[in-house]
C-alpha cells in the first residue's frame, strides 16, 4: 500500500509528533519530512524513505489502513489498539 501526504500528516498528528520529531525517528532531514507531507506526496520520495516512515510511525503506535480497510473506502490511519 502506499502512503499519501494526508495519512502522513494524520499518523504524524494522532502521535502528536513534530515533523522534527518525525524526522529524528526516521533518521531523516527535516526537509524530507516536509517534501513527503507537501502536494509532491511520499510518491516524490524514495521508497528508503517512504519505508522509514512507516516504521517509525508505525513503531510509535499507528496503524495505516488502505482503501479496503477503511469503513468509508478511503485510505486512513488509526492508533493501534
Amino acid at each position: 500500500m502506499s502512503l499519501t501526504a494526508a495519512q502522513l500528516r494524520a499518523a504524524r498528528a494522532l502521535l502528536d509528533w513534530t515533523q522534527p520529531k518525525l524526522a529524528e525517528a526516521a533518521k531523516l532531514s527535516v526537509p524530507t519530512i516536509r517534501r513527503m507531507e507537501s502536494d509532491r506526496g511520499p510518491s516524490a520520495s524514495t521508497e528508503a524513505n517512504v519505508d522509514a516512515v512507516r516504521r517509525a510511525l508505525e513503531k510509535g503506535g499507528v496503524l495505516f489502513l488502505g482503501p479496503q480497510e477503511s469503513a468509508d473506502g478511503g485510505a486512513g490511519v488509526r492508533l493501534k489498539d
